[in-house]
């Protein structure tokens, strides 16, 4: 720039000196293999995603969430189950080498390992065929994971107890339970409160100790022997102890 001649705009790498329309390219010579990105493929996709909303908004519609009662996380022998988008990680970790000591393996190993593949897989088989069956590996690691993922969420559903699964989570109504009382305090301090939850309704492993009907003499024999699968001597408090606890049973009502 020189005095008195002006001044002159050449542009730089980061703006264009004249602007351009935004045109797609030129595809021509690859007829039925690409298309341009926008607005082509963009809006397929749109309609695709927009149809499969509408689908899933009708289902939630038709058939809603059920409503359990309100979580305890004193009662141990509550089953929680997954979304059904997650039942086949559910079931694979109910097999033998995927749980227990191996749960490291059923839980972060095969899903790592399948997700990984999945995601390489693009890496891997990078033909310019569109066709599956040009593309062998990648078809046929697709198939194998969405056969997988079929059959193991089919194990979940049939295997799995619906009707305990229900009664676990159904919405009882419970007395009024003073939780200072003695009697409250001793059935907490026994551990009476892990199996059969703070409200006393029980749960998978317990049953509900509201309205049973039986004397404080009959609960006290329960309470020492045990019955049904509660074990015997659980009860590790004083004979005063275990008369307070059994007249505190015995007077519970539901309402």
């Amino acid at each position: 720039m020189h005095r008195g001649k002006g001044m002159k705009f050449v542009g730089d790498s980061r703006i264009p000196a004249e602007r351009k329309p935004n045109i797609p390219k030129d595809y021509s010579e690859y007829p039925g293999k690409t298309e341009a990105f926008w607005p082509n493929f963009l809006l397929k996709e749109w309609m695709v995603g927009a149809v499969f909303l509408v689908g899933y908004l009708c289902l939630t519609v038709a058939h809603p969430s059920p409503l359990e009662r309100v979580a305890d996380p004193t009662d141990a022998g509550y089953i929680p189950l997954p979304d059904w988008y997650f039942l086949f990680l559910y079931q694979l970790l109910k097999y033998t080498y995927a749980s227990g000591p191996y749960n490291v393996i059923g839980a972060f190993i095969i899903p790592g390992l399948a997700f990984g593949a999945l995601l390489l897989a693009p890496f891997i088989d990078r033909g310019p065929e569109r066709r599956p069956i040009k593309r062998p590996f990648a078809t046929g690691f697709m198939l194998l994971a969405l056969a997988s993922v079929v059959f193991l969420t089919w194990e979940s559903v049939v295997n799995h107890d619906w009707e305990a699964a229900k009664a676990q989570g159904q919405i009882v109504e419970g007395p009024e339970i003073d939780q200072n009382s003695e009697g409250f305090q001793i059935y907490q301090e026994n551990g009476c409160i892990n199996c059969h939850g703070e409200t006393l309704t029980g749960g998978a492993a317990a049953p509900s100790l509201v309205g049973t009907g039986l004397s404080p003499d009959e609960i006290k024999t329960i309470a020492v022997e045990g019955v049904g699968t509660m074990p015997p001597d659980q009860f590790k408090g004083t004979d005063e102890e275990l008369g307070k606890l059994a007249e505190f049973i015995s007077t519970l009502e539901a309402e």
